[in-house]
């Protein structure tokens, strides 16, 4: 990816920053990137915070990038792009959503343009640069483009790309909605271990501690996730009857229906 390639954020909420912040690490020029947010709050917030160039107009921000981020929630997306139509049609940058549920053909329609669509679910540890992205690009999205988005995705994390655009709502059940089922988990953990007599703030640490470090054990070494919950369960100890109480309380019956309902919810919500 071209240093020189100026970025256009259209939207500026807690996802653009967190990309905007990670770019802006990872060595890009805060003055080859731009932001347009109608929040005047928000905007003096990103120019203090990153000294990038910030605009009330988003086709401002549009007519000079060659990316374009359009980042603003899914119920405006329709608006924003209507107006941005012309000026995208005009010179044709790269447009990258990460808006959920919106497939490429509508947002295209509304762009009234077939030229370069990627596809982002990113979630939210990306705040923290923590993140898993997944994209998909259109059939007009060159191996340059491709390359542009995933520069621009790491910058909150790791990314994957998916072969089938229908696959981005499993993606939206797993890892967009997934921080949540394991704020849950850690809820759960916190509140049982009070119950037993600890107090909130040691159960708190230990739960998220636990949490991080069974992550990044997986993580490093790539194991299957049934042959690293073997290596801590010992025949009759205290983990195997840990287990066997989550098996019987069916929970990895409950996080297959989590799944299910909210890839369900995310075809709806694609319309």
């Amino acid at each position: 990816m071209s240093a020189q390639t100026p970025i256009a954020f259209i939207g500026g909420g807690n996802m653009a920053a967190s990309l905007i912040g990670g770019l802006v690490d990872a060595g890009w020029r805060p003055d080859q990137l731009v932001v347009a947010e109608p929040d005047a709050d928000r905007r003096a917030d990103l120019a203090a915070r990153f000294r990038v160039r910030t605009t009330a107009d988003n086709a401002e921000a549009a007519r000079e990038a060659a990316t374009v981020v359009l980042a603003v929630k899914p119920q405006v997306m329709e608006t924003v792009a209507l107006a941005l139509g012309p000026i995208l049609r005009e010179a044709r940058p790269l447009v990258i959503s990460v808006a959920a549920g919106i497939p490429l053909a509508r947002l295209g329609a509304w762009l009234g343009m077939g030229s370069p669509l990627v596809r982002v679910m990113p979630n939210t540890p990306a705040l923290v640069g923590a993140g898993i992205s997944a994209l998909y690009a259109d059939a007009e999205a060159s191996a340059e483009h491709r390359d542009t988005a995933q520069a621009i995705m790491q910058a909150g994390g790791e990314v994957v790309w998916v072969a089938k655009e229908e696959h981005m709502d499993i993606v939206t059940a797993v890892s967009g909605s997934g921080p949540a089922y394991f704020f849950l988990i850690l809820e759960a953990l916190e509140e049982a271990a009070v119950a037993e007599g600890l107090d909130r703030e040691t159960a708190r640490t230990l739960a998220v501690h636990t949490a991080g470090g069974a992550a990044a054990l997986a993580r490093e070494t790539g194991d299957p996730s049934a042959v690293l919950k073997s290596r801590v369960t010992s025949p009759g100890g205290t983990t195997a009857r840990g287990l066997e109480a989550l098996e019987r309380g069916g929970v990895r019956t409950a996080l297959a229906d989590a799944v299910a309902a909210a890839a369900r919810r995310s075809r709806e919500l694609g319309g």
